[in-house]
């Protein structure tokens, strides 16, 4: 059976999904929590397909506007075009949106900073008009000091400083070199480490913890347009596997003038695990901030096996070994760790019992079973985190550390909970099934909530929830609204990320979920599996790719879509294709070259094909280095296997894309056409890894989907 011609719903998804920047605008997010609970700062715009964030304060149950970009005021002094460096930030965290974008508050909360195009603002929290501060070029990320009287931010690669009331602007600590910058965080802590930060303000407002990264040795890249060819190219630092890092060092800088270098360890020594590649170096500066007890660094070593918590010395430098953690296949980093609390007890990832990743509160873990994704933070004596028992649920948690009693569960229905807290107050952040919803919790009970405007789908998530195969496989299978009993078989379009790092197999409803229906109501059944190498189910399952990226993951997507069909006999195997972007991208080429007697036609969507080409931190954790163990990068990358292709696929790249570049696509392109194998490529011109351009993101939907119904004869 076709689908219905008249569903005026599903035909106008496509350019809803575009323009409400996948259901993400209108969300408020970055929740800042005051130390009594009595302020709430977020960014939010005004309704579900307006484009610009602003900033707001939520207090006594009602929200104000604290900065509206779009204000007069605002555009007469706009100075330009955003810094080079706030993009690359942008792109590295996949925003969508302009205006207010990030910002940064005292301790106090009572008074926050921003940048617009490059110009500096502070707006205090009581009202007053936002005000614009002289700086010596485009600023990027200010951040006041802790009483408010300061405001530090970049320019030019030197960290600055300038008086709340604009005077006194200077350079604290400047580039001493050509790819020299204080201040800034490097290509691969944040797109791979996740630390985005480059800098952290003494808790007294006197000094500063500043990284200095010199990307002198590393390796260059050149991003063009071709469609603006009077462009000058975009020149990127990006360390690729088996390439140099950048250099990164820590430094002590005191408003008074004085530098300190903080003396970080070379090298891991005693229990360190040996492999077949082992490299001791402390390359990775993967966290840090600054306490009431001093400057708090992580590191970890190249080969990732090693990671230690040091506290440092804010007189000298020194730095001593709090913390060890070491794992033969690599060290997860949980964000939000190593927490200190007031006590001094660390809060640091453990292994509780069993295979669940928890952690160690002062030395006492968290119970086996509970899986613990993130650390929120620590208010009146409670330690907050995310986890769960059951991986298609994300909670949120608080533990009595001065107690030392067990976890309480502070979110209660069945979803994915995120919080910030300060205080008695818990702003909890709920995705459910039944939609997305922000809750103002005061010393356990709801005292308001914060508007989501996002706009609802068009079409309805209708998913039916499935655990297959012998390793319990969590799946979701999507059928058309309009399909019947008896109405014939479905072609089936797998649909996953199954990629480390990301689920999609969850309790929520969100944008992927509708993307998921939108294809069903075109006609597909559409299965989504999160397999091995996913978060969620402890540490074997998230360690089982190592060393090989696609065999695992591959047959679990096999054996969840064997599975369900041998329940549902609408599932026509004889019809079957794989669609996906990035990690699932290159998961969906890998089908149709790997198993085309399972996978007749694939959409392969911005494909890290060649694993050589991506990034230090990110490759070498699966793969190693590729001059010692390059019979893993030949067995992971998809250019020698071109030969085998013998389904339809289409490769869609962004031609802007500075994650996982065009060249990937451009090789194994090049690579079937050496080996006479016909395929589609459709480029994005302009286009980065995240596709967000209206009439791009709506028309490669369509695009898609006419692709594979001409391809499975849908």
């Amino acid at each position: 059976m076709t689908p219905p011609s008249d569903s005026r719903a599903a035909d106008a998804f496509p350019e809803q999904f575009a323009r409400t920047g996948r259901f993400s605008l209108g969300v408020p997010r970055q929740f800042t929590v005051s130390p009594g609970g009595e302020r709430i700062l977020f960014v939010r715009g005004t309704s579900g397909d307006d484009p610009v964030s602003r900033l707001w304060l939520y207090e006594d149950g009602t929200e104000r506007l604290l900065a509206d970009p779009l204000a007069p005021g605002f555009a007469e002094d706009a100075p330009g075009e955003v810094p080079p460096e706030e993009r690359a930030r942008r792109e590295r965290a996949r925003e969508t949106s302009s205006g207010v974008v990030s910002y940064a508050t005292d301790a106090s909360v009572r008074l926050a900073a921003f940048t617009l195009a490059g110009a500096l603002w502070v707006v205090p929290a009581d009202g007053s008009a936002p005000r614009r501060l002289p700086t010596a070029g485009p600023a990027v990320d200010p951040r006041p000091s802790p009483d408010g009287s300061l405001i530090a931010y970049v320019s030019g690669g030197a960290l600055r400083t300038v008086r709340a009331d604009g005077t006194g602007d200077r350079a604290l600590a400047g580039p001493d070199g050509a790819h020299v910058t204080y201040g800034l965080s490097d290509h691969v802590s944040q797109e791979s480490i996740g630390r985005t930060r480059g800098y952290w303000w003494s808790p007294r407002g006197d000094a500063l913890l500043v990284a200095r990264t010199d990307t002198t040795g590393v390796r260059r890249r050149y991003l063009t347009d071709p469609a603006h060819p009077e462009r000058p190219p975009r020149e990127l630092a990006y360390p690729a596997a088996g390439t140099p890092n950048a250099k990164v060092s820590l430094h002590l800088v005191r408003l008074s003038g004085e530098r300190t270098a903080v003396r970080l360890p070379g090298a891991a020594g005693d229990g360190h695990p040996e492999g077949a590649w082992t490299d001791r170096a402390f390359e990775y500066v993967v966290a840090a901030g600054w306490d009431d007890r001093g400057p708090l660094v992580s590191v970890q070593t190249r080969d990732q096996r090693t990671v230690h918590v040091l506290a440092v010395d804010e007189a000298t430098g020194a730095t001593r070994t709090l913390h060890r953690a070491h794992d033969p296949a690599w060290v997860a980093l949980r964000p939000g760790t190593p927490l200190r609390l007031p006590s001094g007890a660390l809060v640091v990832p453990a292994r509780p019992g069993g295979d669940t990743q928890g952690l160690d509160i002062g030395g006492a873990p968290t119970p086996p079973g509970l899986e613990v994704r993130e650390v929120l933070g620590a208010a009146d004596g409670l330690v907050y985190f995310t986890g769960g028992d059951e991986p298609t649920e994300v909670h949120v948690w608080s533990y009595d550390a001065a107690e030392g009693g067990g976890p309480a569960r502070v979110s209660g229905a069945p979803g994915v909970h995120t919080a910030a807290v300060g205080g008695p107050v818990v702003v909890l952040d709920s995705r459910t099934p039944d939609g997305h919803t922000v809750t103002v919790l005061r010393d356990g009970a709801a005292t308001g909530r914060i508007d989501v405007l996002a706009e609802e789908p068009l079409v309805t998530p209708r998913p039916l929830a499935l655990s297959l195969g012998a390793r319990g496989l969590r799946s979701r299978l999507y059928l058309p609204s309009w399909h019947r009993p008896g109405d014939g078989p479905l072609p089936v379009l797998l649909s996953p990320y199954a990629g480390h790092g990301m689920q999609v197999v969850l309790k929520v409803r969100a944008w992927w979920t509708a993307v998921a229906q939108w294809f069903a109501e075109q006609g597909f059944a559409v299965l989504v599996t999160d397999g091995r190498g996913t978060p969620g189910r402890g540490e074997a399952w998230e360690k089982s790719v190592h060393g090989d990226r696609l065999t695992a993951v591959l047959e679990d997507q096999i054996d969840a879509l064997h599975a369900a069909a041998a329940d549902r006999p609408e599932l026509d195997l004889t019809r079957v294709a794989m669609r996906g972007w990035s990690f699932s991208g290159y998961l969906a080429a890998a089908a149709v070259l790997r198993h085309p007697e399972v996978f007749h036609a694939a959409v392969a969507g911005a494909a890290p094909a060649d694993r050589r080409l991506y990034d230090t931190h990110w490759e070498e954790r699966f793969l190693g280095h590729p001059d010692v163990l390059p019979e893993n990068y030949d067995r992971n990358s998809l250019s020698a296997e071109a030969a085998s292709l013998t389904r339809p696929l289409m490769l869609v790249h962004g031609l802007g894309d500075d994650n996982v570049t065009v060249a990937h696509t451009l090789r194994l392109s090049s690579a079937l056409l050496a080996a006479g194998r016909p395929h589609t490529v459709l480029p994005l011109s302009g286009a980065g890894h995240l596709v967000s351009r209206d009439r791009t993101a709506s028309g490669l939907l369509r695009l898609e989907r006419d692709f594979l119904r001409n391809a499975l004869r849908a």
